[in-house]
């Protein structure tokens, strides 16, 4: 296992062997698959640096409500995850700085990448957690109350 404070590149490969079906690529520039789900990693150890993003869907697919709602999660549900447009394509990313990312946090974020990708358009959700509740949610609550 992996503590905090001492993420590295050659750390970090070890782990998406291990978590993904396949893992191809050089040391800070990666691609690996999770469930045909594909994912990057990239990193700067100069910078201390990292991100790991997947491909949700071309932008010119997104609707306006699509985008919105994404938008929404962003804020509400997909928690450590945030949808993203670069290059005109919708992203699922998550950024952190490099060596204080510990093991299990990286192997969560890839579990709330996946969740994120897997539930655009539906849910828009990484994980079942909702932080914090919307508005909305919180006028069905008081409704239920009374």
């Amino acid at each position: 296992m992996v503590n905090g404070q001492n993420m590295t590149n050659e750390n970090l490969e070890k782990i998406l062997f291990e978590a993904g079906d396949s893992l191809t690529g050089v040391p800070g520039n990666w691609q690996f698959e999770i469930e045909d789900v594909p994912m990057f990693c990239i990193t700067d150890e100069v910078h201390n640096r990292m991100r790991i993003i997947c491909p949700v869907r071309k932008m010119k697919e997104v609707t306006n409500d699509e985008f919105r709602k994404c938008m929404e999660a962003n804020f509400h549900s997909v928690l450590d995850v945030r949808y993203a447009s670069s290059r005109g394509v919708l992203w699922a990313a998550f950024i952190h700085p490099l060596r204080s990312l510990g093991e299990e946090q990286l192997l969560d974020a890839i579990n709330q990448l996946y969740n994120a990708a897997l539930t655009f358009g539906t849910t828009y959700n990484s994980t079942n957690l909702s932080f914090p509740k919307s508005k909305e949610e919180l006028s069905k609550n008081k409704t239920k109350k009374t």
